[in-house]
């Protein structure tokens, strides 16, 4: 059982990091903004499908394998911010996502899932953060350590899935409210394809595991 004056500050901590726009709130406001609200939702449970993953991950030890590997974790940076840059590429360079009716075709919203999910799964900062982020607030004097840490972790999904869904709602709703405007729409295509190239570059830069 976790201590529940640490159990407070963990959920204080959390809401501070989850208010500040990060790399995750870029991507599901590109995805809300281009897309629309569905998609912006979709984005989110992407996203939170493998924060979930990566907190079990670092619940269970295994990303210390990752983290303690420089090649292994190279290989996911990289991996990670090439699929980042392609998506934008791809998105910058196509002529053809516009329908009849001046509107940006949607993608299906299975593919917008699992662009979502890889985006996130092959981020190592993502491990690094649960990996450090986590046993700050784990007592090993009051349980099992895994089991308080996995409770940690889904505490933390939960709380950013309500947190980013807020911006896919204020993203959508606002692209939404300027949808008429065709130098909006051409724009939307930019800056999603922008934000991917942007976030694929920072990835890329990330420091070494040490």
């Amino acid at each position: 059982m976790i201590d529940p004056s640490k159990l407070y500050f963990f959920m204080l901590a959390a809401l501070a990091l989850l208010l500040v726009p990060g790399p995750a709130v870029l991507y599901i406001t590109a995805r809300s903004a281009s897309q629309g609200r569905m998609a912006g939702f979709v984005s989110v449970l992407a996203i939170e499908t493998a924060n979930f993953l990566q907190a079990v991950a670092a619940a269970l030890g295994l990303s210390a394998i990752l983290l303690s590997s420089a090649l292994a974790f190279d290989v996911v940076k990289y991996l990670g911010a090439a699929y980042l840059i392609y998506l934008g590429i791809r998105k910058l360079l196509t002529q053809d996502n516009q329908s009849e009716g001046g509107q940006l075709k949607k993608e299906s919203l299975q593919r917008i899932y699992w662009q979502g999910f890889v985006v996130n799964i092959l981020n190592p900062k993502t491990a690094l953060f649960f990996f450090a982020f986590l046993p700050q607030f784990v007592d090993p004097g009051r349980g099992n350590v895994t089991m308080q840490t996995l409770l940690l972790g889904v505490i933390f999904v939960s709380m950013a899935i309500v947190t980013d869904s807020l911006y896919a709602l204020v993203a959508s709703s606002l692209a939404n409210r300027l949808g008429g405007n065709k130098h909006f729409q051409k724009g939307q295509q930019y800056f999603a394809g922008l934000v991917y190239i942007g976030l694929g570059i920072t990835t890329a830069l990330t420091g070494s595991r040490k």
